[in-house]
């Protein structure tokens, strides 16, 4: 009986190590995501960013952008990164008012949501 018992310890420990191994290191690839998987993970993360991130950081968390743009302007480069975050129409098109807006200015994010991308438009 004391020999079950060690054995179910051993097992139940074992399962553990696993499962906390495995968590701690997986991480999600947004590139192997469903799109609707990709909409919530994607506003997940919008949700947590923070003035000042380079955009190689944004990306290395987001994956690569469904839409991108670029200008070169007096005050210096500017981008904005489109990433899917709302369903709009089932066209198997990805579309602008499908997607969050990120503003970069030198590489560096200045502005996210629905006024960044009229701010970028404004951009002279």
């Amino acid at each position: 009986m004391r020999k079950i018992v060690l054995i179910l310890i051993a097992g139940v420990v074992s399962y553990g190590a696993i499962v906390s191994l495995v968590l701690s290191l997986y991480q999600a690839d947004p590139a192997d995501m469903k799109w609707q998987e990709r909409e919530t993970y994607n506003a997940k993360q919008i949700g947590q960013l923070e003035f000042g991130m380079s955009k190689d950081a944004v990306i290395r968390v987001l994956g690569s952008p469904d839409i991108n743009e670029a200008k070169e302007t007096s005050s210096g480069a500017h981008q904005v990164l489109f990433y899917r975050t709302h369903h709009v129409t089932s066209d198997g098109i990805t579309s602008k008012d499908e997607c969050t807006p990120l503003l970069f200015r030198d590489n560096q994010l200045v502005a996210w949501g629905s006024d960044a991308y009229e701010d970028y438009q404004a951009l002279e």
